[in-house]
């Protein structure tokens, strides 16, 4: 014996009522019947959509900056900070007359963010130094095909016409901290 402790195991006998094991179905039925009469927690989703919290994090987004460039600069940050390791990237060297594209000279190529790896922690998130990515209250749609779950670009990068509002998102500390223009480091 390793150690010193033991565990005396007690062959109780069970009664006769223990024996018919009638007490124990009834109870079974009684159950039963209570979760018969309880209200239904089925919500019939396209007539009926269930309220979704306030911090849910859904489908992602690349932000763009207010004259419509691409805020990513293929730091690298949100992928080093994700743990399922769903998010890829290939920077490049932005070229003469793509100023108004992208904010800085180096960009993200190709961003790729693999959905069903994704767990939507937010850490990408909270990494991102120029705020560039989001989780929105979209949720993230479905398909058939598993190539069809790894987003782009052209499903990540928010249109110039339809800007989403992130402001949810970001905490009363954050807000305040982006009214002083001189400890901002999104310039």
């Amino acid at each position: 014996m390793l150690t010193n402790r033991s565990k005396v195991v007690v062959k109780k006998e069970m009664n006769f009522w223990e024996r018919i094991y009638l007490p124990a179905i009834f109870g079974g039925v009684a159950v039963t019947i209570k979760h018969m009469f309880r209200r239904k927690t089925t919500v019939r989703f396209p007539e009926a959509k269930r309220e979704i919290s306030s911090v849910w994090r859904g489908q992602h987004v690349l932000k763009r900056d207010e004259k419509g460039a691409e805020r990513c600069t293929a730091c690298g940050l949100c992928a080093v900070a994700c743990p399922a390791e769903a998010i890829t990237m290939t920077a490049a060297e932005r070229k003469k007359g793509e100023e108004g594209l992208y904010r800085e000279e180096k960009y993200a190529s190709v961003y790729e963010i693999n959905m069903l790896r994704c767990i939507f922690c937010g850490l990408c998130e909270e990494a991102c130094p120029k705020e560039a990515i989001f989780l929105t209250d979209r949720i993230v749609p479905t398909d058939f095909q598993r190539n069809d779950f790894v987003y782009g670009k052209d499903k990540l990068v928010e249109k110039v016409n339809e800007r989403i509002d992130v402001s949810v998102r970001q905490t009363p500390a954050v807000t305040e901290f982006k009214k002083h223009k001189s400890l901002s480091h999104n310039r």
